[in-house]
């Protein structure tokens, strides 16, 4: 394979009604077609793509990955991305639209590495991916649809929206409906494994800081840490519970953690159920002066590789995200080939990461 002849891409102009990735896919197909990038060449990077077209690299990113998703380009472990010869490139089998929250971001560390399982899974079974939001049309031309942490009303609403003969599963989130399988890890479970850790630590007032249960992943989060509590013995006022409207706490929500963390008797540890949250708390107990974790224990969800590099490196869990993307896509599309009987819940076990950011308690 070649390297593309040095070449400039024009910046791409935003369009009313039209995604801007929709935009940069297009003008990179035209740009292949035109004989810019020659089959078998290799495109410059997506930073390089994303500087010469003017766009963001989450937008230059998701262009590519539609793609690589469609057969056009190919992506080569450690050498780059190629333009596929026209002979080898396949039409995929089949769509599967993937739904997302509004406020949901590819960027963020956990739907990023979801995402990275679907595409995986989609590129090796031949299958494109359709990303949109919820509220807009499910159906969308797709063979079957992923819908990640959606709300019990969410789901409703899109089961309304769907024809007889399309595939259903929730990724990310337990689904609200027997009927449809989810894909997920047990948040549950991670809660419970928290708090036997800090109580075996010798903490007997751990406080829980997560995003607002109204998406189930969420709640299974808080209802969790509440369960773990009581059969640890310990009661609601032991462990204090706050709720953000989001990933991060905002001016309100930050000053509600700071009351909480200096109540008396005050919380000795934190469960948080995020990574950005956990952010947070680091912030909000630098600014009171209590060390983490000799004041102050912390254990988070989610480890992004910058985990292990905080100051004191976080306790959390490392969850397997792009195997739970991988087998939904792949449970979906055997439903539809017919290999394989109606999707299965597959829930998946995250492992806790023990670091330095959990320690036993002060002293009273």
């Amino acid at each position: 394979m070649t390297q593309a002849r040095s070449s400039s891409l024009d910046p791409v102009k935003a369009q009313p009604g039209r995604p801007l990735y929709k935009l940069v896919k297009q003008a990179l197909v035209d740009a292949i077609e035109a004989g810019t990038f020659k089959p078998g060449s290799r495109l410059p990077s997506t930073k390089e793509i994303s500087r010469q077209m003017s766009v963001s690299l989450v937008t230059a990113h998701r262009a590519l990955q539609e793609l690589v998703q469609g057969g056009v380009l190919e992506r080569t472990q450690g050498r780059g991305t190629f333009v596929i010869e026209r002979s080898r490139r396949t039409a995929p089998r089949y769509r599967l639209g993937v739904i997302m929250h509004p406020d949901a971001s590819m960027a963020d560390y956990h739907h990023s590495q979801l995402f990275e399982g679907m595409r995986q899974a989609a590129q090796d079974k031949q299958v494109e991916l359709l990303i949109t939001r919820m509220r807009q049309d499910p159906t969308n031309g797709a063979d079957g649809v992923l819908v990640i942490n959606p709300g019990a009303d969410e789901l409703s609403a899109i089961h309304e929206q769907l024809n007889r003969d399309q595939t259903i599963a929730v990724v990310g989130a337990r689904s609200a409906t027997e009927e449809t399988p989810s894909f997920d890890v047990d948040h549950a479970d991670m809660a419970e494994q928290a708090v036997q850790h800090l109580t075996r630590l010798g903490h007997r007032r751990i406080a829980y800081v997560g995003p607002d249960a109204a998406l189930s992943a969420s709640k299974d989060l808080r209802d969790g840490f509440r369960a773990a509590c009581a059969a640890a013995g310990l009661d609601a006022a032991q462990c204090p519970v706050l709720e953000a409207k989001g990933g991060q706490l905002d001016q309100r929500e930050k000053m509600e953690l700071s009351r909480l963390l200096n109540r008396k008797p005050r919380p000795t540890a934190v469960f948080t159920g995020g990574f950005y949250l956990a952010l947070d708390l680091y912030e909000a107990a630098a600014s009171l002066g209590f060390g983490v974790p000799d004041d102050l224990s912390v254990v988070g969800v989610g480890d992004p590789p910058s985990a292990g590099f905080l100051s004191p490196a976080l306790t959390t869990f490392s969850q397997p995200l792009v195997e739970v993307g991988h087998q939904a896509v792949n449970a979906v599309v055997g439903k539809l080939l017919r290999d394989e009987d109606d999707p299965q819940d597959h829930i998946l076990r995250a492992e806790l990461i023990i670091r330095d950011s959990s320690s036993a308690p002060p002293r009273d």
